[in-house]
């Protein structure tokens, strides 16, 4: 088959494992895809009678270019696959738009005095992680009732180690305040492992356990111990009532499937850990259909599971698939055994129905417009916008110059890729438009991925700084096309009292044709205002930090070296003052003396 400028050749392209980058006429990544032979894989493509999906007659007809890079076995070749695409988030690839890792509890196994946090990543660090749970506010609640039923500690070991008094968690009984009280450490261990046998889903073995000991400090008149049990017991069942029991077993596993919508593809997954449904959550792909589900499965599976998760032992799939591969990249991510089969059981057979029906939900971004092509049609744009990257420069009387740099993709905030350039050698001038010229040769610097669209908080003169900046360095010999540039500024208005916002591109006197009110000016709005609240966040922050160390560089007899330790051990002033003498000499060069002399000059600055 012919694509217009690209003949493809067979005998060009080997017959080894390996991945293939599908590119259009300029040099942009299409599609990522992996193949034991990328000939035959290839071929399959572009064979004349080649029955395709309407997704891949679509992508054939813009391919220009088609790249390969080879692997030694189909592992890595899945490995590389994967990368290529989290890095490059082509086109046409099945990209999870809701990529936020869950919400885990992580129980610090290894400590003297263990405690219980949330986090949304597992690191092989001794600890014991359980969960997850897609709702933040669901885990947090969950969180409280537990920190009221068992007393374990809550601050972290830079606090517990520096703490002079017990906190707020001890005075209203939520905490043992083993930081400076004598709590023996067997009893303390003993609320360890209840903690983990509620979590480790033996709820109903904790509640008699409970019992038992509350009914026989009733009986020996200690009827203040007896409460405390009584009040552990109903915050646990407060906390069991929300999971439903779905298997009969303590069984650890996600179950899938796929719907097609009138509007694209959904993915179901219901999450159960030891045998209680946790949660369920769906995903999204508009216009593909279900003879595109293997694809968009087995991509799914090998970007969602991967290192920072925690990865069950058993995966259920809707029907039989070739993942023997897969099964075992995702053994290597989680350092045990998982199988990714179908179901064999009713109960297992019910889970798979509850994701089918989670998969065929009406989709609520199914009425949207389409943000991608209203921008790339209202700012004549060549391509869709899948990719914005919002920029805006501050400061504050010249001082602590900041540019932050947001990102959206398809048109969802990409938090993860949010970006803070700070430039010393700008500090004092004030300067806007070289701050921005400067956070684009960086920018340039970092590499992919790039943007479809940079915009810009300001008006014509902050995008013709960007504009030069961009190109004169922006290499010659690249094959990817320059990001577009848009800037949004306020604007007078017609009026009075109001303001509204006008648009921007190169080369154009008068601001584009956006109606006030419309999607597509709303959505860059948005942009805006998040790039503008992430600037001014750091920017407070890192002022905060950089106040907080002149203080102690104030200190009488500290320099640099010793404010940095001071800085690194306490991280506040306040943890200083509550450090004492004691805590202070316990830092490295800093001896009686000079511990007094610090711990005075502290409570002056904090009168």
């Amino acid at each position: 088959m012919t694509t217009n400028d690209f003949q493809f050749v067979p005998s060009e392209y080997p017959d080894t494992p390996g991945v293939y980058l599908m590119k259009d006429s300029a040099g942009k990544i299409l599609y990522v895809g992996k193949a034991i032979s990328l000939r035959k894989r290839l071929s399959s493509y572009f064979r004349p009678g080649a029955k395709l999906t309407p997704k891949n007659e679509s992508l054939v007809r813009r391919v220009r270019r088609v790249d390969t890079l080879l692997a030694g076995t189909e592992k890595e070749a899945l490995l590389l696959e994967a990368s290529l695409i989290k890095k490059h988030r082509p086109r046409y690839n099945i990209v999870l738009r809701d990529d936020k890792q869950y919400v885990l509890f992580k129980l610090e196994k290894r400590s003297e005095y263990p405690r219980l946090l949330i986090t949304r990543k597992a690191v092989r660090d001794g600890s014991v992680y359980f969960g997850p749970f897609t709702s933040a506010a669901a885990a947090r609640q969950t969180w409280k009732l537990l920190g009221r039923a068992f007393p374990l500690r809550k601050c972290a070991d830079s606090v517990f180690r520096n703490r002079v008094r017990p906190c707020l968690y001890h005075d209203i009984g939520q905490c043992l305040a083993p930081c400076v009280r004598d709590v023996d450490r067997n009893e303390y261990l003993d609320l360890v492992r209840r903690v983990e046998m509620f979590l480790r889903g033996r709820s109903g073995e904790l509640l008699d356990v409970l019992e038992r000991e509350m009914s026989e400090l009733a009986e020996s008149l200690e009827f203040e111990k007896a409460a405390i049990l009584r009040d552990r017991i109903r915050d646990v069942r407060r906390t069991v009532e929300r999971q439903a029991v779905v298997l009969q077993r303590e069984a650890d596993l996600d179950a899938l499937a796929l719907a097609e919508t009138a509007t694209g593809l959904g993915l179901g997954q219901v999450v159960v850990r030891q045998g209680r449904l946790l949660d369920e959550k769906r995903f999204f792909w508009p216009g593909l259909t279900l003879e595109e589900g293997p694809e968009a499965l087995q991509s799914f599976l090998n970007q969602y599971y991967d290192g920072g998760r925690l990865i069950p032992g058993r995966i259920i799939l809707p029907y039989d698939a070739d993942v023997g591969t897969l099964s075992e990249v995702l053994a290597e991510r989680r350092e045990g055994a998982v199988r990714i089969v179908t179901a064999n059981s009713v109960e297992e057979r019910g889970l798979v129905d509850l994701a089918r029906s989670v998969a065929a939900r009406d989709d609520p971004r199914s009425t949207d417009t389409d943000i991608a092509e209203l921008l790339s049609g209202r700012l004549r744009l060549d391509a869709r916008v899948e990719r914005i990257e919002g920029v805006d420069a501050s400061h504050l009387g010249g001082e602590g110059l900041r540019v932050g740099q947001v990102c959206f993709v398809q048109g969802h905030p990409a938090k993860e890729e949010y970006r803070l350039y700070a430039f010393p050698e700008l500090e004092g001038a004030g300067d806007d438009y070289a701050a921005l010229a400067a956070w684009m040769k960086r920018r340039i610097d970092a590499g992919a991925p790039w943007p479809d669209l940079i915009l810009l908080d300001g008006g014509k003169g902050q995008l013709a700084a960007v504009e030069r900046a961009l190109n004169e360095h922006w290499p010659n010999d690249s094959d990817e096309p320059k990001p577009a540039l848009a800037s949004i500024a306020k604007g007078p208005s017609r009026r009075a009292g109001e303001l509204e916002d006008r648009v921007f591109r190169p080369g154009r006197k008068n601001p584009m044709n956006l109606l006030p009110g419309s999607p597509e000016l709303l959505f860059l709005q948005r942009v805006r205002d998040e790039s503008h609240r992430f600037v001014i966040g750091r920017q407070r922050s890192s002022r905060k930090t950089n106040v907080l160390q002149s203080e102690v560089l104030s200190l009488p007899g500290i320099g640099p070296k010793t404010a940095r330790l001071l800085w690194d051990r306490f991280g506040s002033l306040d943890a200083m003052l509550e450090a004492g003498e004691e805590g202070l000499r316990e830092v490295p060069g800093i001896g009686a003396q000079r511990a007094a002399q610090i711990a005075g000059r502290l409570k002056i600055l904090r009168r």
